[in-house]
C-alpha cells in the first residue's frame, strides 16, 4: 500500500446517538489496496461473509469491469472503541443521473450482496448500529446522494443480515435454493426416478475416451475449462437469442482471473466443475463456495450431439452429491427460475433491497430506483408481461 494510499483513508468521528451502538467510529477507503489487510482479517472463522463478498473475488471484478465503467470503491468499516472492525461494507460509488449513488461492488455478476460482519456483532446488530453508519455517509465530503443495496439475503449461516433493519422491499428476482439436512440420504436431495434417468443417460456418455467429471484444480485445467466456455457461451446465447453478455469489456478478464485466483484455504474464488472427455468440454458449471454454500455463477453445455443426454442436469447431479457429502448446508442455482433448476431447488432464497436517500436529491433517487424495480418484478410475476418483454428483447438481439 502506498503512502497515498494510507493518507486516502479517512476516519470518521460519529456523533453521539440516542440508540445505543457499539460502534465508535467509521473509516472510509476509496482505494482497494488500502483496505486490503482489514478486509482479508475480515475473512476467517470469526466473520461472516458470502463467498461474493471476498476480496479477491471482488478485487479482479473492480480491476478488470469496475475501472472500466466508472466505479470508484468506497470500502467503509465500522470499529468499536478499541479499533477493533466489527463492519465491512465493499461499495462502490457511480453516478446514475444526476446523483451519486453507492451500492455493492460487483454489480450484475454477484448474485448475493451482504456486509461482512464480525460473528459477535452480526448476532446482536441494533438499527442504531446501522443509523451511526449512514450517519457517516452523509458527511458532506463523503459526497453521496443514495444508497442502493440490491440483492441482499435476510440471513447468512442462520445470522441476520443487519441490512434488513432498513426499509426493504423484495428484490426483482428470487433464487432457487436446496437446503441440504446433515446426514441427508441422496434420495432426499434427487429423487431415485430421477437419478436413474440421469444415470441412464450418462451411461452413453462413459463411453466416450477419457469421460469423466472434473473439479478444475490445476491452471492447465482452469485454461481448458474456460476456452471451451468462451467458444460455446456465446453460440448458446445466440441460439435464445440473448445478447452475450460475456462479450462486455472486462468480463472474460474478470472472469478468468478469479477462476485462477488461489484462497488461503487452497480453493479458487471461483471454482469449476465439469464433465470432460478426451475429445471436448461436455458441460460446465462454476460458482463460489465457502464451505457452508455454493452457489452458482454460470454455466454452459456441448454443441455436439453429446448434448442429447443432459449433461448439464447429469453434471448437477455430481455437485448435488458432492457438497452433501462434505456436509454442505445449501446449493444455490443463482437469480432466475430457469426450469432446469427447478429440478434440484423446490425452494427460494429470501432477497430483498433497499434504496436510501440521505439527501433530498438522493431521496427522489431512491424513490425512482425503488418504483423501477417494482416494475421490473411485476414484468417478471406476469406471464404476457414477460413474454411481451421476451419477444422485444429477442427482436433486439437478431
Amino acid at each position: 500500500m502506498t503512502m497515498a494510499a494510507a493518507i486516502e483513508s479517512r476516519v470518521t468521528e460519529t456523533r453521539a446517538k440516542a440508540k445505543t451502538t457499539r460502534i465508535a467510529n467509521v473509516e472510509i477507503f476509496r482505494d482497494m489496496a488500502a483496505a486490503e489487510q482489514t478486509w482479508r482479517g475480515f475473512e476467517g472463522p470469526d466473520s461472516v461473509l458470502t463467498s461474493y463478498q471476498r476480496f479477491d473475488l471482488l478485487a479482479s471484478w473492480h480491476n478488470h469491469i469496475g475501472m472500466q465503467t466508472g466505479v470508484e470503491p468506497l470500502i467503509v468499516v465500522a470499529r468499536d472503541a478499541q479499533s477493533e472492525p466489527l463492519m465491512l461494507l465493499p461499495l462502490g460509488v457511480q453516478r446514475k443521473s444526476s446523483a451519486t449513488v453507492a451500492g455493492f461492488l460487483g454489480d450484475k455478476h454477484i448474485t448475493f450482496n451482504m456486509p461482512i460482519c464480525r460473528r459477535d456483532f452480526l448476532a446482536t446488530a441494533t438499527r442504531g448500529d446501522i443509523d451511526t453508519i449512514l450517519d457517516a455517509l452523509r458527511a458532506p465530503d463523503v459526497a453521496i446522494d443514495a444508497l442502493a443495496f440490491e440483492r441482499q439475503p435476510r440471513q447468512w449461516q442462520n445470522l441476520p443480515n443487519p441490512l434488513a433493519l432498513l426499509p426493504t422491499q423484495v428484490s426483482v428476482n428470487g433464487c432457487p435454493l436446496m437446503p441440504i439436512e446433515v446426514n441427508a440420504p441422496p434420495t432426499s436431495l434427487i429423487s431415485n426416478s430421477f437419478r436413474r434417468r440421469l444415470k441412464s443417460k450418462e451411461k452413453k456418455l462413459q463411453a466416450l475416451s477419457g469421460y469423466r467429471y472434473l473439479k478444475a484444480e490445476t491452471d492447465a485445467d482452469i485454461k481448458r475449462l474456460l476456452d471451451a466456455f468462451f467458444v460455446i457461451k456465446p453460440q448458446r446465447m445466440a441460439l435464445q437469442k440473448l445478447p452475450n453478455v460475456f462479450a462486455d469489456p472486462g468480463v472474460e478478464e474478470f472472469v478468468r482471473r478469479a477462476c485462477h485466483a488461489k484462497l488461503p484455504d487452497g480453493g479458487h474464488a471461483i471454482e469449476i466443475h465439469s464433465l470432460v472427455c478426451d475429445e471436448e468440454v461436455i458441460a460446465i458449471y462454476a460458482g463460489v463456495a465457502d464451505g457452508d454454500r455454493f452457489s452458482m455463477m454460470f454455466n454452459t453445455y456441448t454443441l455436439s450431439a453429446h448434448a442429447h443426454f443432459s449433461p448439464g442436469l447429469i453434471l448437477m447431479r455430481h455437485i448435488v452429491d458432492r457438497y452433501a457429502a462434505l456436509n454442505y448446508t445449501a446449493i444455490d442455482l443463482g437469480i432466475g427460475s430457469d426450469d432446469y433448476k427447478r429440478l434440484f431447488c423446490k425452494s427460494d432464497e429470501p432477497i430483498f433491497d433497499s434504496f436510501i436517500g440521505l439527501n433530498a436529491r438522493g431521496r427522489m433517487t431512491a424513490s425512482g430506483l425503488s418504483a423501477m424495480a417494482h416494475l421490473k418484478r411485476l414484468v417478471k410475476q406476469t406471464p404476457a408481461l414477460m413474454k411481451a418483454a421476451q419477444s422485444i428483447r429477442g427482436s433486439l438481439n437478431r
